[in-house]
């Protein structure tokens, strides 16, 4: 792809928004505090850019913190972008106008820092779309004193290795407690030379400055960074004012996290282990804040976030002390992750929002010896259990998500899916419901910093196969069942364990056209393989199997569980043994127990 030189320009994208694909992504001009602050010339001037669509950005929580967080402060300001989609892209490039701020129209490579979240590796050509449209060189090492820093978050940066020569600083760890830091230590460098910046930023916990970091393990300053971690988030920092968009997106309502981390212990999840440890808001403190929000936004819903919601302490207390405010307000509570018990059912049933919809569970394996490999903590009678309230308290449609090329995967596992789905028709029956049961199935994507790291990821083919054997044995015309197309799969596990020669890949093929890999439609495998064939790197090398003894790509980011955990939680999955959740049943030495987790004095 040839480089487009942007002019500057006072004119906005209004002209180019008649022929393009839901032109209010472009709009702005949403309810909250969005106007850039006047004045001062020393503000350090924040973007947080989103390497995806404004409706997908927009229903990131992690923003909507971040963002009034930065506001704030009285040393910065922030503003927001997102990625234009194709049609976009194509108009702005054709017509020289470079990629702006939502809010003061500012061009990206005027800001001081631009910040990129990493929520999911599919996203990674996007960052480059952003960058080039914004002025600014993809590499960091082509960044010149009058570049903005470019700082990456969210659980990719913990394995950022494939994208490291296109980000300064990852900020690896809770963004709240870094975020004000890193712009004070900006704002005290002005002036100074773009690298003593960077050697300054490389000393804030948390921050992995790649150009920097051979240095320092060298000097024997540094053999891994560890992440940071907020022990009390009823102290730190959530907002009692949102942005709220003025076009449909995602999640359209108010995001209220009631805890962060899990303990479940689930051996295929990234974000169980580097979430830990768990940390809980009092009941107290989010009624304040789910109070606060509905006066200032007018959203109609609440969600209340986490990875496990039915978890939370709290949860009884909590809805005894909203409900009378919410009905007052005739505002909505969902609880968007339910266990697969009766309890959580029976809790889901008195909410109106879930009522008038569907249950989604994730029983994640067909048979019971699956699921204790995979330490998913999930019975048959759990099942059973579950199915049976959704559909006694008046539910119909059920969806089930389950994955598929699990270690130790038999094809008696695979019809186990099937069993489940015929379980939900006949206890459906046994209610008089006319339920529609629909099956998702996932290619299973070993992930860094779990149990499953050193595993081999499934085949093209083999996942292809199997998908199309459980959807070919379907009898039942109430079950739907369908897989995700494996080539996705296959690249996102490719990156999720791979090293910085992926970097070349990635802008070879960015200059191809490759974008909005995440999205189907404009996934091209070809594209990629081509690139890979260009560059001699075997795609294979990081899709293997690994041996224990191997040094990982990652090891130098310290989330905080250690590596002799996983290994023992990666025999005990061979074994078939279950693991008990530690907030129940006693400290399980993942490692965090040295680092203050404040569940082991629970005990």
């Amino acid at each position: 792809m040839d480089e487009v030189n942007f002019r500057e320009f006072d004119d906005n994208i209004w002209p180019l928004m008649a022929d393009v694909k839901r032109p209010s992504r472009y709009v702005g001009n949403e309810w909250g505090n969005t106007e850039p602050k006047n004045g001062s010339s020393d503000l350090v001037r924040v973007c947080l850019a989103f390497p995806d669509v404004y409706e997908i950005g927009m229903s990131y929580v992690g923003y909507q913190i971040l963002y009034p967080l930065v506001k704030e402060l009285g040393y910065a300001d922030v503003e927001r972008a997102y990625c234009p989609w194709i049609d976009m892209e194509e108009k702005m490039r054709k017509s020289g106008v470079p990629l702006k701020s939502v809010e003061g129209k500012r061009v990206l490579k005027d800001f001081d820092v631009v910040g990129f979240t990493l929520q999911y590796e599919l996203t990674y050509t996007n960052i480059l779309t952003m960058l080039d449209m914004g002025g600014i060189p993809l590499r960091s090492e082509d960044r010149g004193d009058e570049s903005p820093i470019i700082v990456a978050g969210g659980p990719c940066a913990l394995t950022p290795e494939p994208v490291a020569p296109f980000v300064d600083v990852f900020c690896l760890g809770d963004g709240e407690k870094f975020l004000p830091t890193l712009l004070k230590v900006i704002e005290s460098t002005r002036g100074m030379d773009r690298r003593d910046i960077l050697s300054e930023i490389a000393k804030i916990p948390g921050a992995y400055v790649p150009a920097l970091f051979a240095d320092l393990t060298l000097s024997g300053q540094k053999r891994s960074i560890s992440r940071n971690i907020i022990h009390n988030l009823d102290e730190s920092y959530y907002p009692e004012k949102m942005i709220v968009p003025t076009a449909s997106v995602v999640h359209d309502r108010i995001p209220v996290e009631l805890f962060r981390g899990c303990t479940r212990g689930c051996r295929f999840c990234q974000a169980g282990m580097i979430y830990r440890p768990v940390r809980e808001r009092k009941p107290e403190t989010v009624e304040k804040l789910i109070k606060a929000l509905v006066n200032s936004t007018g959203w109609e819903e609440v969600g209340l976030l986490s990875l496990a919601s039915c978890d939370y302490s709290g949860l009884d207390e909590l809805i005894q002390r909203i409900t009378p405010f919410l009905n007052e307000r005739e505002t909505k509570l969902s609880l968007p992750s339910l266990r697969m018990d009766a309890f959580s059912i029976d809790m889901a049933s008195t909410l109106k929002v879930l009522r008038t919809g569907g249950l989604t569970f994730a029983p994640e394996a067909g048979t019971q010896r699956l699921r204790n490999v995979i330490n998913k903590g999930v019975t048959e009678e759990n099942i059973h259990e579950s199915l049976d309230a959704a559909f006694k308290h008046g539910w119909q449609r059920v969806k089930l998500y389950f994955m598929m090329g699990l270690p130790t995967e038999t094809e008696e596992d695979l019809m186990g899916i099937l069993d489940i789905a015929e379980l939900a028709h006949r206890i459906a029956r046994n209610y008089k419901r006319k339920a529609s049961i629909n099956v998702s199935v996932a290619g299973f994507v070993p992930k860094a910093h779990t149990p499953f790291q050193w595993e081999e990821q499934e085949s093209i083919e083999g996942l292809r196969d199997k998908g199309r054997m459980v959807k070919s044995r379907v009898r039942n015309k109430h079950i739907s069942l369908g897989y995700h197309e494996p080539e996705q799969t296959f690249l996102e596990g490719v990156f999720a364990r791979g090293d910085s020669r992926l970097a070349d890949i990635i802008e070879l093929t960015w200059r191809k056209g490759a974008r909005f890999d995440g999205w189907s439609e404009c996934f091209n495998l070809a594209r990629w393989l081509s690139s890979f064939d260009e560059s001699g790197i075997d795609p294979l090398k990081y899709t293997r199997g690994r041996s224990v003894k191997e040094i990982l790509p990652w090891e130098h980011i310290d989330v905080g569980v250690t590596k002799s955990f996983l290994l023992e939680e990666r025999a005990r999955a061979l074994g078939e043994i279950l693991t008990p959740d530690c907030r129940w049943n006693g400290c399980n030495n993942c490692g965090l127990q040295t680092k203050g987790c404040g569940w082991v004095h629970n005990v």
